[in-house]
């Protein structure tokens, strides 16, 4: 019997069990594709990370990325747990504040925050939106599929950054925590519309110095609400940007998601003209080994 390094990463949060989980398989060079299918399969978390050593010289490591069922070229709170794991544990350092990710969709960028007490944060620029406007009567199927009333002055739009979110404003933060969706009718809405399912948030009145609640629906991908959702909160950007929202002076909104599913996710979404870039920090909640 063989045994690997691995880390259980609790992202988008500072405190242990209220993130997204993720295991990063520390040093993956001797496992084959079918045995990091088969450990994915077996953490049964949304994705499991391999580390491998780069291929690109302009890299410091190479991940590759499965869920239960399949490998990704990429996602977004795995690339940012492992970066974590790896940092933690001193296997890659940052060079003038960043570290280069190598993975199926090519080199990814990510930008490390530190202060005295370590690193404090990591994040990377969300994929260029295409972004199409819907149309009346999907906004009133919409609304009645998530029983809320949806901000028709802001006009929910489809944004795809590879994955397809559906994004719509509600009054409030209050309105996006009190809505309850017909999950299973809203699974056959996604599917006829080819996207991955919908995003909803509201603004908070100074509440915890958070300024959104975000919530992300994907029930016809098997996740009836993502408890942290990168592509989502990234989406709900470049929907804000889209219509012109006013921001902070700083570009800085802070986005709160999960507390209806007993999580407490925080992500930092910065708008800067052209860019978005989607961040956090996280928490390492096992450290061990995996033997196979």
């Amino acid at each position: 019997m063989s045994s690997v390094a691995f880390r259980q990463v609790d992202v988008f949060t500072d405190v242990p069990f209220k993130g997204n989980p993720v295991a990063v398989i520390m040093d993956a060079r001797e496992l084959s594709a079918v045995q990091m299918q088969e450990i994915a399969r077996w953490t049964n978390l949304s994705e499991t990370t391999f580390v491998l050593p780069p291929e690109n010289e302009k890299a410091d490591y190479k991940v590759r990325i499965f869920t239960p069922e399949s490998e990704l070229p990429f996602a977004g709170h795995p690339t940012i747990g492992t970066v974590w794991a790896l940092l933690e544990s001193g296997i890659v350092n940052p060079r003038n504040g960043v570290v280069v990710q190598e993975c199926a969709a090519g080199l990814i960028n990510l930008t490390i925050a530190e202060d005295a007490t370590g690193f404090v944060s990591v994040a990377f620029d969300l994929p260029e939106p295409d972004i199409n406007v819907l149309t009346d009567v999907q906004i009133e199927r919409l609304e009645t599929l998530l029983g809320c009333t949806l901000d028709r002055s802001l006009t929910p739009v489809l944004v795809d950054v590879g994955a397809r979110w559906i994004v719509a404003h509600v009054k409030d933060a209050a309105a996006v925590i009190s809505t309850t969706p017909d999950y299973e009718k809203l699974s056959e809405h996604d599917t006829s519309m080819g996207v991955t399912g919908t995003c909803i948030y509201g603004e908070y009145a100074d509440k915890f110095g958070l300024n959104i609640e975000v919530r992300s629906f994907a029930p016809s991908c098997g996740v009836n609400e993502d408890p942290v959702c990168v592509s989502g909160n990234g989406s709900v950007a470049a929907f804000i940007r889209h219509h012109g929202v006013k921001l902070p002076e700083n570009g800085l909104v802070l986005s709160s998601q999960g507390q209806v599913i007993g999580r407490a996710g925080k992500l930092q979404l910065r708008i800067d003209g052209d860019n978005i870039r989607v961040g956090g920090c996280a928490v390492t909640c096992i450290n061990g080994v995996i033997n196979y």
